[in-house]
């Protein structure tokens, strides 16, 4: 395997925007609360074991006064105020998502972390020949986007630990800022100039 590095004319469009660091927080805080189970659940006092009876009378035993065994300040008993199951996700705009990643794209470039490459002689799925072309880039920790769906490409890289391989349609913000290294195949950037041209 072999990845021929090019240098494409990138549109000032799409790679040459004003970074805007509030967006990309944003984009990035909404991806990592759509990602939450919100399955976090504790028992109120009326959902604990217990008995509804009062433990003992009122007053007269010396004892501090108490109502149920399920009480909060009892061991055992429930809990006030305690995680429910909710639902943590939202959205925000639709274009000030376009625009974070835009954002993203455009700071790779500014930051001289993104590369071009025209994938070669792409006939076996081999993890070290992935990697070495990779190395041969003189990449880190990457991100990988692709046009389409290609096996050999995406099993090839699968075990790599600093490498992530994506298609065009689920690039986000956070996996763009999240890797060191953007690598784009050239089928790759027509997509992503065909998709944030309109």
């Amino acid at each position: 395997m072999e990845l021929r590095r090019i240098e494409p004319v990138l549109p000032e469009s799409i790679f040459g925007v004003a970074v805007r660091p509030h967006l990309l927080h944003q984009a990035v805080v909404m991806q990592l609360n759509n990602r939450r189970a919100g399955t976090a659940s504790t028992k109120t006092r009326g959902r604990v074991r217990g008995s509804g009876r009062k433990p003992w009378r009122q007053k007269g035993s010396g004892r501090a006064r108490a109502g149920s065994v399920r009480s909060p300040i009892w061991v055992g008993g429930g809990t006030t105020f305690g995680p429910l199951p909710r639902d943590y996700s939202y959205r925000i705009p639709k274009k000030a998502r376009r625009q974070a990643v835009l954002s993203a794209l455009s700071l790779k470039r500014q930051e001289e972390k993104l590369v071009v490459v025209e994938p070669e002689d792409v006939s076996e799925i081999k993890t070290r020949l992935m990697a070495e072309a990779l190395a041969s880039l003189g990449v880190g920790k990457s991100l990988f986007v692709i046009a389409e769906a290609d096996e050999k490409i995406e099993l090839s890289a699968r075990n790599l630990p600093n490498v992530k391989v994506l298609r065009v349609a689920g690039l986000n913000v956070y996996d763009l800022l999240r890797f060191e290294y953007l690598v784009l195949t050239q089928g790759a950037l027509r997509k992503i100039e065909e998709r944030f041209s309109q």
